[in-house]
């Protein structure tokens, strides 16, 4: 392998006749004037006499055709392998022509490709096209993982791709962008995993129901234990929120989430809401005051007090009024009401029906905490959520500095799919400001973001900005390719490679490599619950109703056709389920067409009967 034509500080080409090359794989270049110098393939082209050299334009020039023939190279007979290198760090002068070119060592990449040991990292993956180094790898790093291809397990073979969790501190913020289909979510599972192995407090939003760890895949023989690791909590159901523990700003920015205020609406819940207030009691206020409104003024309020029948209606109308004189004025009747309308919403979706302790407590127990809902719910929820689990993180590091008090709680990860509608770019929702403050300061406080998306041109382009690696899978919409571009160090070379990226490959653009590198995420130790195709999943159903429906027509073989109202009793007796003449004619034509009875015709027309290689086998 030998350099061949002009060369530059930053690329090189290189040709051979020996040996084929693979895009991303590293080289080195023996400069005999600067030493050792690494480079990385880019991209990659075969050649022979059946081909004219000039049909790919630009990767091969004419300087590069006369160093080949200078090198001894027979252009019209031979087969020719030429790569375009990109080196990683700039070199002092431009590439001697005509360098010999070898594979490196493992020590020789050891500090570019493992930043972190087995126990502090994780273990994502491989790092692709690495296999040759890999053969004199250290032992702590081989056999650790295996990824899936072609349906099946394949042993480790490459580099792996261990991530240094502690780097967090210093480039914080991950991104997972892909489309569907793409091995993105199995990817972010993988995380995860890795995640609740290092007992690291986490916060997951799963709009999807698909972040479960108890599954195993059918790939392995036995599970792994992440069942005391994390928790799957529906919002509503086994969380919600304190209403008495609501501020005033907590409160309009669950009220927001659940559809915008307006200015009015805002100054409706300062003027109105008290501090430690139950839902009950700020309902009541609230509906008690619009009672008033609708009656129009203080005579018509004062005639429902003098004409009212019983003590207890007159001493309401008396609180009626009361709160007539004190907030008609300020709080306009419509704003009053789409406060109404918009916290009785929240109180019929069970926010209000429970509290935020056990998610507390999971994090402080070191627990994956995944809290589920529809993609509005979780808008609404988080929003109170993460305020108030940032500020108990931040006033403690606070705290810490000012030398006071405060209760400990611990750093965090929050972890959320579909990122783009909790931090949409175009527009504002409140859980997208307590999204970018966290992007912009949680670093300082241990607070650290894991957001994917299917979208990454709809995410908020500040917060996109702060994700400092960005794990990118087969994406094929241009917008997308193009803010993927434009937000990290993919090459144009790269780029053209994302929409044919194969499932679970991906490009890892790290802020700690200082480069993007080519990888494949390792086999899930979990499944997701929703793995099993849909269309098996119908052929299943169909062959379990066909198999229910035998083993109860099985019991008054035969059947004859002009008797079929005395089988119709006997299988309502034994299943409660009723046919008529003709449902049960269709039932049993289909039976026969599957091959689970026979049928044959009689004088009193068609007899079902078992099939009779049944009875032949039950003889034997």
């Amino acid at each position: 392998m030998k350099v061949v034509g002009i060369t530059t500080q930053q690329e090189i080409f290189i040709g051979s006749k020996d040996r084929n090359f693979r895009i991303n794989e590293f080289l080195i270049i023996e400069d005999p004037y600067q030493g050792d110098i690494m480079g990385e393939v880019v991209e990659a082209k075969t050649f022979n006499r059946y081909i004219p050299l000039n049909i790919y334009g630009d990767m091969v020039d004419s300087s590069v055709l006369e160093s080949l023939k200078a090198l001894g190279y027979n252009i019209d007979e031979d087969t020719i392998y030429i790569s375009k290198v990109r080196l990683l760090n700039e070199a002092l002068y431009p590439i001697q022509t005509g360098s010999d070119i070898r594979l490196p060592k493992f020590f020789e990449v050891k500090d570019l490709m493992i930043q972190s040991s087995v126990e502090d990292g994780l273990v994502l993956g491989v790092i692709r096209n690495t296999d040759d180094m890999a053969k004199d790898m250290d032992e702590e790093f081989k056999d650790i993982l295996y990824t899936f291809e072609e349906d099946k397990l394949v042993e480790q073979e490459e580099i792996p791709y261990i991530m240094d969790l502690k780097s967090q501190h210093h480039y914080p913020h991950i991104g997972v962008f892909g489309g569907s289909g793409s091995g993105k979510s199995f990817g972010l599972r993988v995380v995860l995993e890795e995640l609740m192995t290092q007992n690291i407090p986490t916060i997951v939003l799963d709009p999807h129901f698909e972040m479960d760890f108890s599954d195993t895949p059918g790939y392995l023989d036995e599970a792994v234990g992440f069942e005391e690791k994390f928790k799957c909590l529906q919002v509503g159901v086994h969380i919600g929120v304190k209403f008495e523990d609501l501020s005033a700003g907590d409160l309009k920015n669950l009220l927001d989430a659940s559809s915008q205020l307006t200015d009015s609406m805002n100054n409706v819940v300062d003027i109105i809401f008290k501090r430690k207030d139950s839902y009950t009691s700020f309902y009541n206020r609230l509906r008690m005051l619009t009672e008033a409104q609708e009656e129009g003024n203080i005579e018509k309020i004062e005639n429902r007090i003098f004409y009212a029948d019983r003590e207890d209606e007159k001493k309401a109308w008396e609180e009626r009024k009361e709160l007539f004189l004190s907030f008609d004025k300020t709080c306009p009747y419509n704003s009053v009401r789409g406060i109404l309308w918009r916290l009785k919403r929240l109180e019929n979706e069970g926010i209000f029906s429970q509290d935020i302790k056990e998610i507390e407590t999971g994090l402080l127990d070191g627990k994956l905490m995944v809290l589920q809902g529809n993609t509005r719910i979780l808008q609404v929820f988080s929003t109170y959520l993460l305020n108030n689990l940032y500020h108990k993180r931040r006033d403690y590091k606070d705290a810490l500095y000012k030398k006071t008090t405060a209760d400990y709680f611990p750093p965090f990860i929050i972890v959320t799919d579909e990122a783009h509608n909790f931090a949409p770019k175009a527009y504002q929702t409140p859980s997208k400001s307590i999204l970018k403050e966290i992007s912009q300061e949680g670093r300082k406080y241990g607070v650290f973001l894991i957001l994917a998306t299917q979208r990454p041109t709809l995410l908020d382009e500040t917060i996109t900005a702060q994700l400092n690696t960005k794990f990118i899978f087969r994406t094929v919409r241009a917008s997308d390719i193009k803010t993927i571009q434009e937000e990290t160090d993919l090459t144009v070379e790269e780029t053209r490679r994302l929409p044919y990226l194969r499932t679970g490959d991906v490009f890892i653009s790290s802020a700690t490599l200082g480069r993007t590198v080519y990888g494949r995420i390792r086999a899930a130790l979990t499944a997701s619950p929703h793995t099993l195709n849909p269309f098996d999943e119908l052929k299943e159903r169909m062959q379990e109703k066909d198999e229910g429906l035998f083993d109860a027509i099985k019991e008054v073989l035969p059947i004859i056709e002009d008797n079929l109202l005395d089988t119709i009793r006997e299988l309502e007796k034994d299943t409660g389920i009723t046919y008529t003449i003709n449902d049960l004619k269709e039932k049993l034509n289909q039976m026969v067409q599957k091959g689970y009875i026979d049928k044959e015709e009689t004088i009193f027309g068609y007899r079902y009967k078992e099939k009779q290689y049944n009875k032949d086998t039950s003889k034997g």
